[in-house]
């Protein structure tokens, strides 16, 4: 791949004149096509949205969206890791069929089908900014714009199609909503229906804000969670992982608290993005944290007390960024708003994966337990569709892309694993909607040291196995005991439900063609 780094500053000149909506060859009467502006995040999790839970944080622009719509109240993933879920959200499978297992030892391959290729097939305009971690480059795309891997908060370089690499000056969350709004102006066919899809960095790992928002949230003071001293009593796989706020989250890299003669693992990452840095920006950053650096440092807080000290940290950094990413919603809103794109547009927001804000003493993902299994979902829909409010039937990524081919009448392919899900934003409630999905994590060994696991969930039970290194089994019932701290399996009276789900398990695995088998001895018997 030829690499050009240079300097190019962002500025999106909007233009005055409307854009008209897409007319192409139709009759008088017939219905327009339907655009899609697709919006995604990495690791926003539904506790720091106000939509879905008013504790934290507010975010009124994504909370227009669902305002204007739908919120799904049961949406999940099927593999709570960034790279894998992109894959399941582009083809409608599972990883078991879409081979992009892990972010360590996969490439997904760009030759295969996925939705925004079918939808190009059919017409329409599609195009992609921001983040891809992929490792391949996007295919089935008219435009295209990506960060390579991460990206960074700072000046971060992008990929252009002719496969140059340039570095955009300013924070990476307004930089790609500049690109797509741009897109939108200047570069698409408005003939056209369209597909756009921006897809931010932010909130990921960490979590450097804009240094406009650098002193936001300070007076706040967060609530711990009431097991974020969890000690994972009857939970091996919980015990083993290595993303604890209290052990495993970086002083340095993680809360900024660098300072000559401080070392850490991760120090080096945290130097290398400073570096990006212009001289204003880094002014501004120093200005902000060198007082809290040197307070901490002179305090050095030990044991629960730095435990808590880094969970406030942590959820002041997180909520900085995501008042950057709430703002730039927001203009993409207004924007589709002024020129009259709204009523013929469905706007979906939603993230790769939930996130932990200190459950289970946790940051990350990657368990099938809740906090990163559950991904927040909420569309603002165009005319024509009424539904509004909370729609509450299990709902999973691998059903995005048969929803998108649907709303633009394009045929979904057997193949795909997925469900549309416009029957439920019309208002339907279709007696045959599944009523368990499946799950399924392989990146181990790798970092957070996360065991393999799959599992069931239905509404009222989840089911995990952690196989591989380890044969561990955990039940769950979601009712008495959603903070999933008590593991019912094998205990008395819970025969008869493990059975069932077990056979429920097996139901899926062959459904999806999965060849992953139970392997413990009581399951030979």
């Amino acid at each position: 791949m030829k690499q050009k780094t240079f300097f190019l500053p962002v500025g999106l000149a909007v233009m005055g004149a409307a854009l008209s909506a897409c007319t192409g060859s139709r009759t008088a009467g017939q219905r327009q096509p339907l655009n899609i502006v697709y919006i995604m995040t990495d690791d926003h999790t539904a506790q720091m949205m106000s939509c879905y839970d008013q504790r934290y944080i507010e975010t009124p622009n994504l909370d227009r969206i669902a305002a204007a719509g739908v919120r799904f109240t049961q949406s999940f993933v099927a593999n709570s890791l960034s790279g894998p879920s992109r894959a399941c959200m582009l083809t409608g499978k599972h990883s078991c069929a879409n081979k992009f297992y892990d972010n360590t030892t996969c490439v997904f391959d760009s030759a295969q089908q996925t939705f925004p290729k079918l939808l190009r097939q059919a017409g329409y305009q599609t195009a992609v900014v921001g983040k891809w971690h992929l490792e391949s480059l996007p295919s089935g795309f008219d435009y295209w714009q990506i960060v390579p891997g991460q990206g960074d908060y700072y000046n971060p370089d992008f990929i252009l199609q002719s496969n140059d690499t340039i570095r955009k000056r300013g924070y990476i969350t307004n930089i790609i909503t500049d690109e797509a709004l741009n897109w939108l102006e200047n570069k698409r066919d408005e003939r056209k229906p369209f597909c756009l899809m921006i897809h931010h960095k932010a909130i990921h790992r960490n979590w450097m804000a804009d240094t406009c928002h650098l002193a936001l949230y300070e007076d706040k003071r967060f609530p711990l969670p009431d097991n974020f001293f969890d000690d994972y009593e009857g939970r091996p796989a919980a015990a083993a992982q290595e993303m604890s706020v209290a052990k495993d989250m970086d002083l340095i890299y993680d809360l900024k608290m660098m300072r000559p003669g401080e070392d850490s693992r991760l120090r080096p990452n945290l130097e290398g993005m400073l570096a990006r840095m212009d001289r204003s920006q880094l002014e501004a950053w120093n200005r902000f944290y060198q007082p809290i650096i040197d307070e901490f440092y002179a305090h050095r807080p030990e044991g629960k007390e730095l435990a808590e000290w880094k969970f406030q940290r942590y959820m002041r950094d997180y909520m900085k960024t995501v008042k950057a990413l709430d703002d730039n919603v927001g203009r993409v809103l207004d924007y589709l708003e002024a020129k009259g794109l709204s009523k013929n547009t469905l706007v979906v927001y939603t993230s790769d994966q939930g996130f932990y804000m200190g459950e289970h003493g946790w940051f990350d993902k990657r368990f099938m337990y809740e906090e990163s299994m559950r991904t927040p979902l909420i569309m603002a829909l165009p005319e024509g569709f009424d539904r509004r409010g909370d729609i509450t039937e299990l709902v999973q990524n691998i059903d995005y892309a048969p929803t998108f081919l649907e709303l633009a009448g394009v045929p979904v392919p057997q193949d795909i694993h997925g469900k549309s899900l416009l029957p439920l934003l019309r208002g339907e409630h279709p007696a045959d909607w599944r009523t368990s999905l499946y799950y399924h994590f392989y990146e181990y060994p790798a970092e957070h040291s996360v065991k393999r696991h799959y599992g069931v969930r239905t509404p009222d039970y989840k089911l995990i196995h952690f196989y591989n290194d380890i044969d561990q089994w955990e039940l769950y019932d979601l009712h008495s005991d959603a903070s999933e701290m008590h593991n019912l399996y094998g205990k008395p009276g819970t025969q008869g439900i493990t059975d069932t789900l077990k056979k429920e398990l097996v139901r899926l695995q062959e459904q999806y063609d999965d060849p992953v088998r139970f392997s413990s001895q009581r399951d030979k018997e």
